[in-house]
């Protein structure tokens, strides 16, 4: 059976079978045939991200794909650090930035489960700050003078699909008013953010931002423990995550990659944060906070997809998994976006876009695929039709990378033999 592999399918299996013991624990290897997926089409997809590193596009990228609960691609390739010619490793840590959010988000879902709140309650009545809160009477505006009186309450599902009418870290209003600073306590921030006004009524509009930041301080009210704690106890343990983190330390700073920008056909190092990832930060969070591996999100990636279950262990129950994956955005709310895969998405309870029409994307997607992506090239999708989980991880500012990640799905599902 060898002998009919290409020599980059060689190295591939070669690479799965050196993964440490402990993954092999938790989710098993199997070959790409052996669930209905292409070996060769596999290969043409290293092909392409390899490409894309030639070009300059990524200094190096890690990338995962799971069928069935079983990983069947793993790709370590280029370099993490190009000043100091690092390859890429399997554990390379990146800055996940927004895929943060959905981890924040499954420990609100956990904690609903406890009873510790419903998903209309408003927030006011854990955060008393949000009580008074005013709506800025035009939504461009930076005049913290021109406001009105708020309708209705931002409530723990608004926060969750982004509907509560707080706005983005980089809006020119937060950015103004300092609302957002890695060198101020998640207290503080909590407490700006409901300083200033909201950009519309709570449930009104989808407005990406700085909600599971908020939601964050919510884990810590509801639990009792500070939010990376309760990350770290009741789903990063649980699950194996042991590199998924809020800042390195030790030896962990050797793994983590180079964030790079395309500077007159260059790449170029490029420093995102003040506060860098080395650093233990004062403000920790649950919005755009966490560093992990590829290997730690296929672990999250795949509970998710298993309904709530990972390697025997239940994190949450199947009926509150469920939530994950169905649009929780207010009918006058919809659509979230004017254009692009926008304009065929919803949002969940446990923080995802999710595929509603799946041609209004240009790339393939499932409907009822769900997913998200970082601000420095990361991405992952969890397609319960396909039973697929697929995880790709560069660090690039901007994100597109010449399109490595669109790329990379449109050949993983060209490799899909049996399709569902």
């Amino acid at each position: 059976m060898m002998r009919n592999l290409s020599a980059l399918t060689i190295v591939s299996i070669i690479t799965l079978t050196m993964l440490p013991m402990a993954n092999a624990q938790r989710i098993s290897f199997a070959l790409p045939d052996s669930v209905g997926m292409s070996i060769s089409a596999l290969d043409a997809a290293t092909q392409r991200l390899q490409q894309h590193i030639d070009a300059g596009d990524i200094a190096g990228v890690v990338a995962a794909v799971t069928r069935d609960g079983k990983l069947v691609y793993f790709e370590s390739l280029g370099q993490m650090d190009l000043e100091q010619a690092k390859p890429m490793l399997d554990n390379t840590l990146f800055r996940t930035y927004s895929m943060t959010r959905q981890i924040t988000s499954a420990a609100v879902l956990q904690l609903y489960e406890q009873g510790k709140f419903k998903f209309d309650d408003p927030i006011k009545m854990y955060l008393p700050q949000f009580s008074d809160q005013r709506v800025l009477m035009d939504s461009s505006s930076t005049d913290l003078a021109q406001t009105r009186e708020r309708t209705g309450d931002i409530t723990v599902a608004h926060l969750l699909t982004h509907t509560s009418g707080l706005g983005s870290r980089s809006s020119r209003l937060y950015r103004e008013n300092n609302v957002r600073d890695k060198n101020i306590m998640l207290d503080e921030m909590v407490g700006n953010a409901a300083r200033i006004p909201l950009f519309q009524d709570p449930g009104t509009q989808f407005r990406y931002g700085i909600h599971a930041t908020i939601l964050g301080k919510l884990i810590e009210v509801w639990s009792g423990q500070p939010f990376n704690e309760y990350l770290e106890e009741n789903l990063l343990v649980p699950l194996g995550m042991n590199s998924t983190m809020f800042w390195t330390e030790g030896a962990d700073r050797e793994r983590l990659a180079i964030v790079y920008r395309p500077t007159d056909g260059r790449l170029l190092p490029y420093q995102i944060e003040a506060v860098p990832f080395t650093t233990r930060p004062n403000l920790i969070e649950g919005g755009v906070g966490l560093l992990s591996t590829v290997m730690d999100y296929v672990y999250f990636a795949q509970m998710v997809l298993d309904r709530g279950e990972f390697a025997g262990s239940r994190l949450m129950t199947e009926e509150t998994a469920k939530l994950m994956y169905e649009n929780a955005v207010p009918d006058q709310a919809m659509p979230i976006g004017t254009r692009g895969y926008w304009l065929g998405s919803g949002w969940t309870l446990g923080g995802f876009n999710v595929v509603l029409n799946p041609a209004a994307y240009d790339f393939p997607v499932s409907e009822g695929t769900i997913w998200w992506d970082g601000s420095a090239g990361t991405r992952y999708f969890i397609d319960p039709i396909e039973n697929m989980v697929i995880v790709i991880m560069a660090q690039v500012s901007p994100s597109s990378g010449g399109g490595f990640r669109e790329n990379f799905k449109r050949l993983v599902d060209a490799a899909i033999v049996d399709r569902r």
